[in-house]
């Protein structure tokens, strides 16, 4: 993982979403810290899917990682889904279509919805190369759709990305 993250940095990849969680690794953390500060690199992270009385799961809980949970066609939050106050956003996660052998199957967990957070937030660092880091988070963060408790809560965090909003603040 480590040296995987190096490279995609190394090639100017500027979005990386991390479909996993687990317990805390200190050397990732240190380079997940480094690679944010140092060079605008915005993670987004499954928050897993332990259940909401869950302890944060890493890397979505690390400083500078953006902790995605799962929420259904109805925009309720995903019974499994992690929740807390470092969840930054929420995403389609239930019965998402994804390929399964020759054909697709409906999946569910935080793993199917932080890669539609990290294509949002991919698709507007692309239509405005001057877009990264915290300033892209914070595009994402004005442009999501509120759910839950107004403004920024620990079951949505600031809600879902709404990818028409970010791509027009985004430069049309």
């Amino acid at each position: 993982m480590l040296q995987a993250l190096d490279l995609v940095v190394e090639r100017g990849v500027r979005v990386v979403n991390l479909s996993m969680a687990g317990p805390a690794n200190l050397a990732l953390e240190r380079l997940i810290a480094r690679l944010v500060a140092e060079r605008g690199l915005v993670l987004v992270a499954a928050a897993g899917n332990d259940g909401h009385q869950a302890p944060p799961l890493y890397p979505a809980a690390y400083a500078g990682v953006l902790a995605v949970t799962a929420v259904d066609r109805r925009g309720e939050v995903y019974r499994r889904a992690g929740r807390g106050a470092h969840i930054d956003f929420a995403a389609p996660g239930v019965s998402v279509a994804a390929a399964a052998g020759r054909g697709m199957q409906g999946r569910t967990g935080t793993s199917f919805a932080a890669p539609f957070v990290a294509a949002a937030a991919a698709l507007a660092a692309a239509r405005d190369p001057a877009l990264q880091g915290e300033a892209l988070v914070a595009a994402l963060a004005a442009t999501a759709r509120d759910l839950g408790a107004p403004g920024r809560d620990d079951v949505f965090g600031h809600g879902v990305p709404q990818l028409d909003k970010l791509c027009s603040a985004a430069g049309g």
